[in-house]
């Protein structure tokens, strides 16, 4: 063909087209983009809803002997205004009570909490000199609102007709506790309703005051032999350290009642002659749970009294597979339970919800692929159907790759902005084809190259098709300046449309011309078939 009369290439569309039309590499390409978006959904963590920044913290500041309104007026005022000089709070608030004030710091929502907690950390530190006289080092308390809420708690119950107390029942789950503590990523497990052992010390009133003491006497005496603290005190000739020790002292209900409490006229007064002693579970814990279980037969089982265990995760990790570790933790342990006569119950699995939610949209999805496949084979062909089906993977695995380099998760909203997309990611797909179909059946492209009709067809959409583009990546742009908890549940779309979108370009431009190369032919227009026809007879 003259030159002179070539196609001049004016837009990316194009130039990508014509790249990569007849590159060894284009199929390449296409496979490497799908293995990446098949490993990113399968290493990408989930969850069921995305993990919002909060951050903020509390300062206790105790002062023994001061009343509210002083510490209001020496701590809690002054300490206000030095945290209002931290930059990113939104909201203090301050209480004064008897012997200590705490102020409460909360900040923008999105902070970085780690960031947050150094700054609220440093601010106290740098102001210590101005602290008053008799205040006790400040407490920091950061709000750790990430690791706070369970991903998995465990219901642990004597089985019927078994003979677990409450003490066996609390260390059978304690060791349980330590066991998932060693459990990768896991954050914090923390135990609800459970009763410890101790020895209950029951002071009579009246002896008391007949031998004429106090509460504090009494517990003075024995944190006097309940705690053993060595006591180091200096270092040998040979340089070895020496240290006194005292083997603790309470180890029966004998040796609490032994302990001696005063003197009275020469002789000394027990324990035991003032209280009653007995070994038992911590009797002024009044936190209990009780757990109700449906038989099989629909009839409610009698109630049991539970111990609750609960694991969190760490931020930004997979739900589903911390979910599954900690599950193996307790089949591993399940017979040793079961011989102990405890049974337990999984009441809630955050894991197995999330991975459920994020597999049902991607059934969804693929659904949906299907339906549009469909829908193309009556409008276009089957041919022109199967490439533009090949384009939605392709950009939804260039998104999931993106999302994933840059520290996403798959959750809820991730996968709403891919079901939100998906009718627009067709768009440049459906636009390149159609154009190319269209050239396909001109009678006036019948003498042209295939290459030349492809690149061609795909570059005379590339304009109108690029603006149109950025006109939908633009009204999803404000989307990502919405502050506050609404923001942040929802920044996943403003951040994944638009390179789903752009990706939709990218492989609509290039695998769109490729594939009809591959897979459309073109036809034999039957006004040239008449024209060689006559110049035959002639």
């Amino acid at each position: 063909m003259d030159k002179k009369n070539e196609y001049q290439i004016t837009d990316i569309a194009g130039k990508l087209a014509k790249g990569f039309l007849r590159n060894p590499l284009t199929a390449l390409l296409g496979i490497f983009l799908l293995m990446v978006g098949y490993l990113s959904l399968s290493i990408m963590p989930r969850e069921e809803d995305p993990q919002i920044a909060i951050s903020g913290g509390a300062v206790i500041v105790a002062m023994p002997g001061a009343s509210p309104k002083e510490i209001e007026n020496i701590i809690v005022n002054p300490l206000e205004r030095k945290l209002r000089e931290i930059r990113g709070i939104e909201h203090i608030y301050g209480m004064a009570m008897d012997n200590v004030g705490i102020v409460n710091v909360m900040y923008y929502i999105g902070e970085d909490r780690e960031e947050s907690n150094l700054k609220l950390y440093d601010k106290v530190m740098q102001n210590m000199d101005e602290m008053p006289k008799g205040v006790m080092q400040p407490l920091i308390k950061p709000f750790d609102i990430d690791i706070d809420i369970p991903i998995v708690t465990v219901a642990f119950y004597p089985k019927e007709g078994s003979q677990v107390d409450d003490v066996t029942l609390f260390n059978k789950v304690r060791n349980i506790q330590h066991k998932i503590n060693a459990v990768d990523h896991v954050a914090k497990t923390t135990l609800s309703g459970a009763h410890k052992a101790q020895y209950n010390v029951q002071v009579d009133i009246g002896k008391l005051s007949a031998y004429n003491l106090s509460l504090g006497q009494i517990m003075k005496a024995v944190q006097s032999v309940a705690v053993d603290v060595p006591d180091v005190k200096s270092k040998t000739q040979e340089g070895k350290m020496v240290i006194f020790g005292v083997e603790n002292a309470i180890e029966s209900v004998e040796d609490v009642g032994d302990i001696i409490v005063a003197q009275y006229m020469g002789s000394p007064i027990y324990l035991k002659d003032v209280a009653v002693i007995t070994k038992g579970i911590d009797i002024q814990n009044f936190k209990e749970a009780e757990i109700v279980q449906k038989t099989q037969d629909a009839q409610m089982a009698p109630k049991a009294k539970q111990v609750t265990l609960t694991i969190a995760k760490l931020a930004g990790t997979n739900a589903v597979f911390v979910a599954e570790d900690v599950i193996e933790v307790l089949k591993a342990h399940a017979d040793e339970l079961s011989d102990a006569g405890i049974g337990y119950l999984v009441t809630r699995n955050y894991g197995k919800r999330a991975n459920e939610a994020v597999n049902e949209l991607m059934h969804h999805l693929i659904i949906t692929i299907f339906i549009i496949a469909f829908m193309l084979v009556f409008a276009l062909g089957w041919r022109e159907s199967l490439i533009v089906t090949f384009t939605v993977p392709a950009i939804l695995a260039i998104t999931l790759f993106v999302a994933y380099l840059s520290g996403q998760t798959i959750n809820r909203i991730t996968l709403f902005a891919f079901l939100l997309s998906l009718g627009l990611l067709v768009d440049a797909a459906i636009i390149v084809i159609e154009n190319i179909h269209r050239h396909l059946h001109s009678h006036e492209e019948a003498d042209k190259e295939m290459d030349e009709l492809l690149v061609e067809a795909t570059d005379e959409i590339g304009a109108p098709t690029n603006i149109a583009t950025l006109a939908i990546i633009l009204t999803m742009v404000p989307m990502a300046f919405v502050g506050g908890m609404m923001g942040s549940f929802m920044k996943p779309i403003p951040y994944n449309v638009p390179v789903a979108l752009l990706a939709s370009l990218v492989v609509a431009y290039i695998f769109t011309p490729y594939l009809s190369l591959k897979l459309l032919k073109k036809p034999k227009h039957s006004h040239h078939a008449g024209q060689e026809n006559k110049g035959e007879h002639q």
